[in-house]
């Protein structure tokens, strides 16, 4: 809940959905929810969970039959999420990976993805007028998040993806899975390929590191290329601060979490979350935790 949100009384007809994840102690995905179901009047609570990191699979395989509605899925459990499945969407296979499982009454778990709907929300509420389909797009990264990403951009129509790695073998591994429009870029080559980009991604941990510097690196860029970071706390990260300073326009992991939310709301409750300022319940959130 937020901290202004007063203590509700629960019953046996309380719906309960929550996310997982090792660490879950600084996940914002309760803030969202609750305030959602706050607004909305809702008989439901979501809550966090962390299994210990062996333990994600026990741990949900003991919620089969609707003990709760559902969970959103964070690191490092997403690929377990998937296999644990029944069911998966198309959006989970494509992602390699879940971060939303749904439990129904006859036992089985449904599973799907919804970082790509998260990632496109951010991209077109934080950059209108940005079209997926009309330039290459570049991701640093090729971890789970980064497949997301791929995925997502891929089925927008994106001409080509270039995915760019400090490990060329993960990268090559990720572009097999996707075919001919995914491309790997070795890192000393990425601002040679930046100048054409409508879109550069950050699905990295840590960003560029220290070489090139994020400046010089988005001078290279188009004047039209959209620089997103995946990561949210802190909201300007020292890559977005880059790009902001080159004139490019952001997209910040923030728009990226409430987006995927959104799915997840609908999932779990039926219905579309109410329309309510959540950005700035979330930003509020962040501030009182710095």
């Amino acid at each position: 809940m937020t901290p202004s949100t007063p203590a509700r009384s629960l019953s046996g007809m309380t719906l309960v959905a929550g996310v997982a994840g090792s660490p879950v102690s600084h996940s914002l995905s309760p803030i969202l929810h609750n305030a959602w179901i706050q607004a909305a009047g809702v008989d439901a609570v979501y809550v966090a969970f962390a299994p210990g990191p062996q333990g994600f699979t026990r741990f949900a395989d003991g919620l089969r039959g609707g003990v709760i509605r559902g969970l959103n899925v964070t690191a490092p459990f997403k690929q377990d999420a998937l296999a644990i499945a029944d069911v998966v969407s198309e959006r989970a296979r494509r992602a390699g990976s879940a971060n939303l499982l749904l439990f129904a009454a006859d036992g089985r778990i449904h599973a799907d993805n919804t970082d790509g709907v998260g990632l496109l929300y951010a991209f077109h509420s934080q950059a209108p007028g940005f079209e997926p389909a009309s330039a290459p797009i570049v991701v640093l990264g090729a971890g789970g998040a980064a497949r997301g990403a791929v995925a997502a951009f891929l089925a927008e129509g994106a001409p080509e993806v270039r995915v760019v790695n400090r490990d060329p073998a993960r990268a090559a591994s990720l572009a097999e899975m996707f075919g001919t429009r995914v491309r790997v870029v070795a890192p000393a080559d990425l601002a040679a390929v930046l100048g054409d980009a409508g879109g550069l991604i950050n699905a990295t941990p840590q960003g560029l590191g220290g070489s090139p510097s994020p400046l010089a690196l988005f001078e290279a860029a188009g004047s039209a290329c959209v620089v997103m970071d995946m990561i949210y706390k802190p909201i300007r990260t020292r890559f977005l601060m880059g790009a902001a300073e080159a004139g490019l326009r952001t997209v910040d992991g923030l728009s990226m979490l409430i987006g995927q939310a959104i799915p997840s709301f609908e999932a779990f409750f039926g219905a579309a979350p109410p329309a309510i300022d959540i950005r700035r319940i979330a930003l509020e959130q962040l501030e009182s935790a710095a």
